[in-house]
């Protein structure tokens, strides 16, 4: 599970070598003092794409299950590592825009003064260095089993819940027993957990009926319910895409929009995307504050450990958002009217506005990442059916993927239809200062706020996670009375068994030992 598919950064510490080598070799014409250079050949160019895709193989095996690994090796049975747990993303993001600041700082200057063979260098020598540390740590780690069966993966599990619901779909829920293994059978299968009936998408109770056929398997209270957690990750996710959306518009329309502005400081002339570190920096800063600061204090007047809930850290992050695009719509309303006042609508022209007047948008979205990146990422993985917390951290990596497909997918849109067939002035053409850029940080605006409403109106109507943890001791007996419930928030209660779920159930009467 995560340890496999950890042992994908192989493929990119190949591309970074690939990438590193080449450039040091003399196999790439060298280019003259005045700057010109010799084109690439096409076995260069397929080279050069070769490593890139290389490099993006190994980021897909080690994105989705690297954080995953580091949360895995928290023991939830355990207090202390549990209390810790609730702190892993916060700082597991901290590191890696820690990583990302010094890339933007240190490596871009290296490439740009020193040389793109020794640029390349530098973070394939760190790459393999992390490799060699994460194998080093091997003996330690603590690994997870891996499901088997019928239930092995998520396809197949919910292949299998929707075929059973389906055949099931005319027998009567009411009355019938739902079907479920006993605490002892899941600490004998490697497991010990099991998850609470909950009363959202009940069609797919049906498939925990007790099968008609005698040689026929029901599906269990626990498989139907992973199913339900899986249905509802997906419409969270879907909630999550017009704010990664409004996120791609840093690297694109905000830098645009920057290189139209003043961008002099003391006498030096900045980039326009220079200001994307304020983003690093806002969320580097704010990360220490949230964790120790705002976190007990929320956590003292809830009760709730993280302070609070995941989906309410999400809303927090969203509702950030919407003020950042709002702040990126007064600017832009600013910069349109200094455009008037100096006439500079040719698409050279330097508008008499700082630059910096961009910078609170900047804080707001790297503020708000604190609650909506981190807290994206935390609640898929802690929202994930056991086993398929892989599958969870990939939500996040998706929507971020997604969400930049989709903008420029709206871009197009918006301004093929504003265009008007080119009679018209589109909102976003090659010349922003003749342009209507307010107009679709507007559209953005209302995009955003419509989709914070049905964030809300989905996160009032999410049913958590709820697991039973059993007591390890009693299970080996196979006298298990008492189990704790793991809910959403993170808090453990004890219940009683006969609270499992509402309704009864069918016991699998053989219990194995441990």
């Amino acid at each position: 599970m995560p340890r496999r598919g950890l042992g994908c950064p192989d493929p990119t510490l190949d591309g970074l070598y690939m990438l590193a080598w080449d450039f040091m070799t003399s196999r790439l014409q060298r280019c003259t003092p005045d700057g010109a250079c010799a084109p690439a050949t096409r076995s260069q160019v397929a080279f050069f794409y070769a490593a890139l895709y290389t490099m993006a193989i190994g980021a897909g095996g080690t994105k989705p299950n690297i954080s995953t690994f580091g949360a895995d090796q928290f023991d939830d049975f355990d207090a202390r590592e549990s209390r810790t747990k609730a702190s892993f993303f916060n700082w597991w993001m901290f590191s890696s825009f820690t990583g990302g600041l010094v890339a933007v700082l240190v490596l871009v200057y290296v490439q740009e003064n020193v040389g793109w063979g020794v640029g390349y260098a530098i973070p394939t020598a760190g790459l393999a260095l992390s490799l060699l540390l994460f194998y080093v740590g091997t003996p330690f780690y603590r690994h997870k089993p891996v499901r088997r069966g019928a239930a092995a993966g998520p396809a197949r599990l919910v292949g299998r819940v929707f075929r059973a619901a389906f055949a099931n779909r005319r027998r009567q829920l009411h009355g019938d027993q739902l079907h479920e293994h006993d605490a002892a059978w899941y600490a004998a299968a490697g497991t010990k957990r099991r998850l609470h009936h909950t009363r959202g998408y009940r069609f797919l109770d049906k498939a925990a009926l007790p099968a008609a056929a005698a040689e026929a398997e029901a599906c269990t209270v626990t498989e139907v319910e992973e199913v339900k957690l899986i249905t509802g990750m997906i419409v969270v996710w879907l909630t999550t895409l017009v704010p990664c959306t409004i996120w791609a518009q840093v690297n694109t329309l905000f830098v645009k929009q920057g290189t139209t502005l003043d961008r002099t400081v003391g006498g030096v002339r900045i980039p326009a995307a220079s200001l994307g570190s304020f983003i690093t920096i806002s969320m580097l800063l704010s990360i220490p504050v949230y964790d120790r600061v705002l976190v007990p204090l929320a956590r003292r007047r809830t009760g709730e450990p993280r302070g609070i809930t995941l989906l309410q850290r999400l809303g927090v992050g969203s509702a950030l958002q919407v003020a950042a695009v709002a702040c990126a719509c007064l600017v832009e309303l600013r910069r349109m009217r200094a455009i008037r006042a100096a006439s500079a609508t040719a698409a050279h022209d330097t508008v008499p506005m700082s630059i910096f007047w961009m910078l609170p948008q900047y804080i707001l979205i790297g503020v708000g990442d604190v609650f909506s990146s981190v807290g994206i990422l935390e609640f898929f993985y802690e929202q994930s059916p056991q086993g398929m917390q892989s599958l969870g951290t990939t939500f996040f990596t998706s929507g971020l993927g997604v969400g930049n497909f989709l903008n420029s997918l709206l871009v197009t849109a918006v301004d093929r239809a504003t265009r008007g067939g080119g009679a018209g002035k589109s909102w976003i053409g090659d010349n922003l200062n003749d342009s209507h850029l307010d107009y679709y940080y507007a559209f953005l605006l209302l995009l955003a706020v419509i989709n914070l409403a049905v964030f809300v109106w989905v996160a009032t109507r999410y049913e958590y996670k709820k697991e039973y943890l059993s007591d390890g001791g009693d299970v080996v007996a196979g006298m298990a009375s008492r189990e704790t419930e793991m809910a959403g928030g993170g808090k453990g209660k004890v219940v009683e068994r006969s609270k499992v779920i509402d309704a009864p159930l069918v016991v699998v009467e053989e219990v194995r030992a441990v």
